[in-house]
């Protein structure tokens, strides 16, 4: 390409590849909110449409793993720029588990409409949604700026995330106790709590990628998954919230 040089070319084609991974988890951010919306509001349409955009971000994942691999064919990049093109190859596969994530939401919507519903249940979903998509923002941005301490920043946020999840589990216990007409509902309401918590465990692996992609260092930043000790502290003042 007469005019432009190689280095040129390629750090261009490498703020594309950026670009594009985070229209991509932005597609899936408005994925999730969409499925929790027509599971809340009992919307088969719109679940419907949620499921039919999956093979969009399939799509998505597949032409960003093509563009990846092209610009390493393109040009030896150098460690920063590598590391870059390695964590987006990984970390889309995360946005991909995701969609499948709101796909899964979407088909319980259409499985259970018609059901007894629980409102309290519902309302504690939509605030877990607006947590794994705020942690979501939080981590797109982290990535466009290349900042690893925001990274970590939302990383930390999926503590809460589990809170939530947590309170929402008792509750559907709870509920299931009081009204044995809820049964049906409240086995969805947990496979769709469960879903967002599993979400939330996905953004951090976003964050790890970014946090290797500025140090090269493979970090876990949520050890407290498999720490015993900090899982009973949680669930501890989870259950004396849900008291209140």
């Amino acid at each position: 390409m007469e005019g432009v040089s190689m280095d040129g070319l390629f750090s261009d084609e490498l703020k594309k590849l950026k670009w594009h991974f985070i229209e991509m988890g932005i597609n899936v951010s408005e994925q999730i909110y969409q499925a929790t919306k027509a599971f809340i509001d009992h919307d088969k349409e719109l679940a419907q449409h949620v499921i039919e955009q999956d093979q969009t971000t399939n799509e998505e994942e597949t032409g960003l793993e093509v563009q990846a691999l092209n610009l390493m064919a393109l040009q030896q990049p150098v460690a920063d720029d590598f590391r870059s093109i390695i964590s987006i190859l990984k970390a889309s596969s995360d946005l991909e588990r995701i969609g499948d994530h709101a796909v899964n939401i979407a088909r319980e919507t259409i499985r259970v409409s018609g059901s007894q519903r629980v409102v309290g249940i519902e309302n504690a979903i939509a605030e877990m949604t607006a947590s794994v998509r705020s942690m979501l923002e939080k981590v797109l941005d982290a990535y466009a700026q290349a900042d690893e301490k925001v990274a970590r920043e939302g990383a930390a946020a999926d503590l809460e995330v589990d809170k939530q999840y947590i309170l929402v589990r008792d509750s559907i216990t709870a509920a299931m106790r009081q009204d044995a007409k809820t049964i049906t509902a409240s086995s969805s309401y947990l496979m769709v709590s469960r879903l967002l918590e599993r979400v939330g465990d996905h953004i951090v692996n976003l964050s790890e990628w970014i946090v290797y992609s500025r140090t090269g260092e493979l970090v876990e930043l949520n050890p407290g998954k498999s720490d015993p000790e900090m899982l009973h502290t949680l669930l501890n003042n989870s259950e004396q919230e849900l008291n209140q």
